[in-house]
């Protein structure tokens, strides 16, 4: 949204802010201002000033020396517009003065500075200016020549501020206005806010009663088919419909708001659209069949030319104005070609409606075409200002002597919106902002907003214009605005959050990261989008239940269609990118959500599961990885022992080197090297492992209770066991036998050495621990020690494991 600043200035009588005073004042109450630019701030010095004589250039046949009367002086000015003539009122820039730029000079900041000087010989006291020279250009000033120096009306007086006489000594504010205020939208709305903000008075414009002694209804018949889609609509008819140009302070005010004049017709429905943020459409009258106007929804398979030229396709869902025999206009967005205003109209139709504003957008969306108008119905206008936009137009087209307009009007409004009434509460007020204002100063606030005020039923009635003041935190929140958001004073939020803890699953997830980055690990973030290709790459078999993802409804492309269903596409494409760089040593981890549908489709939430995923290539192997979960269950508090399941059927993971996560007999997570077939699909070519811990069936086992025990007073002792042992046993199954035999004397135990080779029996492997024993309470005797192994020893033959000789 934009706005002039002399606009706003003319509806706030005594309003004298400069431009960065208004912008600073218009942010802390609310409508933030995103910027404002000054039209003439590249300009100075710049006069009206009328030709008095030309003579040709002694030396050069395209110039020529033109004595020009600035008002308090006649100079000498060198030229080479080739459209200057004897008695033109032209735009002088004098000697020291600037322009914002297409001539050579001595460039300064903010334009060109013009000195005097010769020109083939020939003083020059100055130049006469284009309209790009003075920052314009001639879409905003169609009267301006292509080529050559902007020409003046003849009744312009010389010596005058040529930038005052063209409207360029304003300044464009442009703000940043919510949806909600939807009334900001609109110049009035947006100087009613100023009025409240600077404490002065609010002056609209005041509309005249307009038209003759004619009744509307004998020229027009109006009928609503889609009540659901047009709350209101309303109509006049003007006849004797004089084209003209708009008077000079309309067309300023038109290029102020970057809008660029045409004629008096069409200037009058933008100038109120501008004013009123009500859109306004005009028909011509002889083109409407039947005199009839009917508003109903499109046909499907029906299509339209709007104004433009562009034939649109339009279906059931979109709403069309249409006369008698056929469609006329989008409503909301455009107007038909086959009625649009001519120089030649004599009779006008003039629209002013009130459409849903979800139905324009989505219209608006299905023909291909987004309009001013189409912007502003979207954000759902407020239907009672639609009569009061239609005023005003006619009040100006009798002003401007642009035709006469007949009486009456049509109003079809089928259900009236009212203002609401929402409870004056100053105490909730002072406690949700944590100030301490009076209700007096309070309900001053909301005098200043137009806010009215119920004594007997303690009520603030809000204008229908304000939609966006819906409970008693709307009403704090115009209280915040008005007293000043800098004179609130800081405090910290009531509630447990000021404790400043951590929930259990968040403390989970920070330790998890710190152990993972304490590891080595970096931490990364990909997409929850994937392709469905991706279960290709992980050869998943075809029936897998983890092909079964939710396929998202308006995908961004195919390689992001669906939520993934498993996280380690991500994590292998992360990797495989930093192998491409020529990283030796990477790893990665990421805490990420899977999402797994209930049922296809769709009928309830999907289940969200938070993974942790661990990735690695070079230094670092599968026991590696192994060491890694172990040290983050222990840091959770999950003190019994994990065990390992190699026949976990991964086909994305080595066959013979990968195995579930089990705590308590119940699967936590898989780790593994990630199957060569894989890692070519993502063209990797180092060995890769990763460990997936699902956190959910984590979280059922953290414990974060610690124990003390006490420093032992006794020593241990140790025992070195070294075994052949058959491939198909795992250690994993020794160590429980050391675990249900060692007896309560021991202590731990640790594998130092794994061995395989032509020394071992074939089919077999060499594997050597060592065992700690230590009592509590007294020093061990050797038959203590000697007992214990005796039990271990018995159960590792039963086995069929054999001591290494």
């Amino acid at each position: 949204m934009r706005t002039s600043l002399n606009w706003i200035k003319d509806l706030v009588p005594g309003l004298e802010a400069t431009p960065q005073e208004f912008m600073d004042a218009m942010t802390l109450s609310g409508s933030k201002v995103e910027f404002y630019e000054c039209m003439d701030k590249d300009l100075e010095k710049i006069v009206v000033g009328q030709i008095e004589k030309i003579e040709k250039h002694p030396d050069a046949d395209k110039l020529v020396i033109c004595q020009v009367n600035v008002g308090s002086e006649t100079i000498q000015i060198v030229t080479g517009a080739p459209n200057v003539y004897e008695g033109a009122k032209v735009p002088v820039v004098l000697d020291g003065g600037r322009v914002a730029g297409g001539h050579d000079g001595e460039k300064t900041e903010g334009g060109i500075k013009i000195k005097k000087g010769k020109l083939r010989g020939v003083e020059s006291n100055g130049m006469m200016c284009s309209i790009e020279e003075l920052g314009s250009d001639r879409n905003m000033f169609p009267d301006a020549p292509e080529y050559g120096i902007y020409i003046f009306p003849e009744d312009t007086q010389v010596g005058a501020d040529a930038v005052k006489v063209l409207g360029l000594d304003d300044a464009v504010v442009e703000y940043e206005i919510t949806s909600n205020r939807v009334d900001c939208f609109a110049v009035l709305g947006i100087a009613r806010e100023a009025a409240a903000t600077f404490k002065k008075e609010f002056v609209p414009q005041v509309v005249t009663k307009t038209g003759n002694d004619e009744d509307v209804n004998d020229y027009i018949k109006v009928s609503v088919e889609a009540t659901d889609l047009c709350p209101r609509y309303t109509a006049r008819v003007v006849k004797n419909i004089k084209i003209a140009p708009s008077p000079e302070w309309m067309q300023k005010r038109l290029r102020a708001q970057g809008i660029r004049p045409i004629n008096n017709i069409v200037d009058i429905t933008n100038y109120v659209m501008e004013e009123y943020g009500q859109p306004m459409h005009a028909y011509d009258m002889d083109t409407i069949e039947g005199h009839e106007i009917r508003v109903r929804r499109a046909n499907a398979g029906e299509t339209f030319v709007t104004l433009d030229g562009q034939e649109r396709n339009v279906d059931e869902n979109v709403l069309m104005i249409c006369d008698g025999k056929k469609a006329i206009g989008i409503a909301g967005i455009m107007g038909g070609e086959n009625s649009m205003i001519t120089d030649n109209v004599s009779t006008m139709l003039f629209e002013a409606a009130c459409f849903d504003g979800t139905n324009i957008r989505l219209s608006s969306k299905r023909v291909g075409l987004r309009t001013d108008a189409s912007g502003k119905f979207e954000k759902g206008l407020d239907p009672n200002n639609a009569m009061d936009a239609m005023d005003r137009a006619c009040q100006l087209v009798e002003e401007l002597g642009a035709g006469q307009v007949v009486g009456g009007a049509i109003d079809i409004y089928t259900k009236k919106m009212e203002g609401r009434r929402l409870p004056f509460e100053p105490d909730k007020y002072n406690h949700m902002l944590g100030t301490d204002i009076s209700p007096e100063d309070m309900l001053e606030y909301f005098k200043r907003l137009d806010l009215g005020y119920d004594e007997k039923t303690n009520e603030v009635l809000v204008p229908s214009w304000r939609q966006d003041l819906e409970s008693y935190a709307d009403l704090a929140e115009e209280v915040a605005r008005f007293y000043g958001y800098d004179r609130i004073p800081t405090s910290l939020p009531s509630g447990e959050a000021t404790t400043g803890r951590l929930s259990e699953k968040l403390k989970v997830e920070k330790i998890v990261r710190n152990v993972a980055q304490f590891c080595g690990f970096s931490q990364g973030m990909t997409y929850s989008f994937e392709s469905p290709k991706v279960f290709d790459k992980l050869l998943l078999d075809k029936d897998d239940v983890l092909r079964q993802a939710i396929v998202i409804s308006n995908p961004l492309g195919e390689d992001f269609s669906i939520m993934r269903t498993l996280p380690l596409n991500g994590m292998m494409t992360s990797l495989a990118t930093n192998a491409n760089r020529r990283n030796k040593d990477v790893r990665l981890f990421e805490m990420g959500n899977i999402y797994l549908p209930k049922q296809l489709p769709l009928t309830e939430l999907p289940e969200e599961r938070m993974q942790l995923t661990l990735g690695m290539y070079g230094e670092g192997d599968f026991f590696t990885m192994k060491g890694v979960i172990e040290e983050i269950t222990s840091q959770l508090g999950m003190d019994a022992k994990l065990t390992y399941d190699p026949a976990s059927g991964k086909n994305f993971l080595h066959p013979g080197r990968q195995a579930n996560v089990l705590y308590q007999d119940k699967v936590i997570g898989y780790l593994g090297e990630v199957h060569p077939k894989v890692c070519a699909n993502y063209g990797m070519k180092e060995r890769t492992y990763i460990a997936v811990v699902d956190m959910p069936a984590v979280m059922e086992f953290v414990s974060f209770d610690k124990k003390y025990e006490g420093i032992a007073k006794f020593p241990a002792a140790t025992r070195d066991i070294s075994m052949v042992v058959p491939k198909e046993i795992l250690v994993g199954q020794i160590e429980e036998v050391f675990e249900t035999k060692g007896g309560n004397y021991l202590e731990s135990y640790e594998l130092f050495d794994i061995y395989e080779g032509n020394q071992i029996l074939k089919g077999h492997k060499s594997v050597a621990y060592s065992l700690t024993f230590r009592a509590k309470d007294k020093n061990l005797e050797e038959e203590d020690i000697t007992a214990a192994m005796n039990r271990i020893l018995k159960a590792l033959e039963d086995m069929g494991i054999q001591l290494r000789k």
